[in-house]
């Protein structure tokens, strides 16, 4: 009895055995045909290999190769600019480096707009668009916002001063504030044109981007009465309008009136003596 039930177990437990090897050997090949049919499959999106930053680049630092990498990106989607090859990137046989022009996060796509040329400086010229001038206005912490002002922001330019009236000084208008410029883009804080600063900013002059008929007429405005900026939202699209105030219209007086009264209509006379009577007889005056 205890044999054959030695037995039995020796042949059960073959049996379990047999069946783990062949159910190991099928997941086996199950696993191989699979790695096999994914090998052979070709990707679904067509990818090219783009540049990206390895880690956070900021304004004015010489972009190195360690801090790029490349990822593949799908072919149709690929950003205007980007870079695709190390040697568009990093010339070959040359040490100078590009700068970066505009702050980047980690995996953002290196863009030829985002850097300088190989060896060109990151200066204030290279942050101007084609027909712009940089003009730099005095500020302080009123007319500046408060320090809350970056590079990259738009403000509005508001300008204070007196105007006359023609016609004498006692027509004079006082002080008026008038919009003389609106959604002006700022290039420079001070001497910083990184869009990264830390904290708030006391500023003593902004820089903006302006066309050479604004350069003009903020010089003269600056010259003739202080200026004032205003922060423009970041997705304000709006146009501001025409806006001018004066002391009469902020506190609500009415301009008098002047009346003016009828000349009354001239009358010419001549004297006569009658006896001891002196008379005077109108006739129709020459001049």
């Amino acid at each position: 009895m205890r044999m054959i039930f030695g037995l039995v177990l020796l042949v059960g437990i073959a049996l379990a055995g047999g069946a783990v090897m062949m159910a190991k050997n099928y997941i086996a090949a199950y696993q191989n045909e699979l790695a096999n049919e994914r090998a052979n499959r070709g990707p679904v999106v067509p990818t090219v290999e783009v540049f990206v930053a390895e880690r956070p680049l900021r304004y004015g630092e010489a972009l190195d190769p360690e801090a790029v990498r490349t990822v593949q990106w799908p072919e149709n989607a690929i950003p205007e600019g980007a870079f695709t090859e190390k040697a568009a990137l990093f010339p070959e046989g040359s040490d100078q480096r590009r700068v970066v022009l505009r702050s980047m996060e980690k995996d953002e796509a290196i863009l030829a707009v985002k850097v300088t040329e190989p060896g060109q400086d990151a200066g204030i010229t290279s942050r101007l668009e084609k027909g712009m001038r940089a003009f730099t206005i005095r500020v302080d912490v009123a007319t500046g916002v408060s320090g809350f002002l970056r590079p990259g922001d738009r403000v509005d330019v508001y300008w204070t001063g007196v105007v006359g009236r023609l016609g004498g000084e006692d027509q004079r208008r006082g002080e008026v504030t008038k919009l003389i410029e609106a959604g002006v883009q700022l290039i420079a804080i001070d001497q910083k044109a990184g869009g990264d600063l830390e904290g708030t900013v006391i500023a003593r002059t902004v820089t903006v981007a302006v066309r050479p008929e604004q350069v003009a007429a903020l010089a003269q405005a600056q010259s003739t009465g202080g200026l004032s900026l205003a922060l423009v939202g970041a997705d304000d699209d709006t146009i501001a309008g025409k806006i001018e105030i004066d002391q009469r219209d902020l506190l609500g007086i009415e301009a008098a009136e002047v009346q003016i009264e009828a000349e009354a209509p001239k009358v010419c006379t001549v004297r006569q003596r009658r006896g001891a009577e002196v008379l005077e007889i109108p006739i129709p005056c020459t001049n």
